[in-house]
């Protein structure tokens, strides 16, 4: 840990909110590889000035998650892996990991499953 306690963190976090996963299909049900992002923390064993002590708090929104089976757990990622690209199929430029989800009717109906699946006064909830 850096002698002087500052904390530097990124300056790309992403906001409280609804994401997809870039492998989110929208062919499918609205909540496959959907996310609600519910902070930013930092792992305290690590050098704060390390980007990747910088962490993305997140919980699927979809029943089929190894995360929601084990217990409704959360997940941790870096937050410049959250917030980083992965490559596209064949020739296709990179593509964001998650996007955030900014469509009202869509934001109503994962808010909807979310209550369905972790109970009413969840952590605070997401309000868009």
């Amino acid at each position: 840990m850096p002698k002087n306690n500052a904390m530097h963190p990124p300056q790309d976090l992403p906001e409280r909110g609804f994401y997809y996963h870039y492998k989110h299909d929208p062919a499918g049900p609205l909540n496959n590889y959907a996310y609600e992002v519910l902070g930013t923390g930092c792992a305290t064993e690590m050098d704060w000035r390390d980007p990747d002590a910088y962490m993305v708090i997140y919980r699927p929104l979809y029943g089929e998650s190894p995360a929601y089976q084990a217990g409704k757990l959360w997940f941790l990622r870096p937050a410049s892996m959250f917030m980083g690209d992965v490559p596209a199929n064949g020739d296709a430029p990179p593509v964001p990991r998650f996007h955030k989800i900014c469509n009202p009717e869509i934001i109503a109906e994962l808010a909807a499953a979310k209550e369905r699946m972790y109970g009413k006064g969840n952590g605070g909830g997401v309000v868009s």
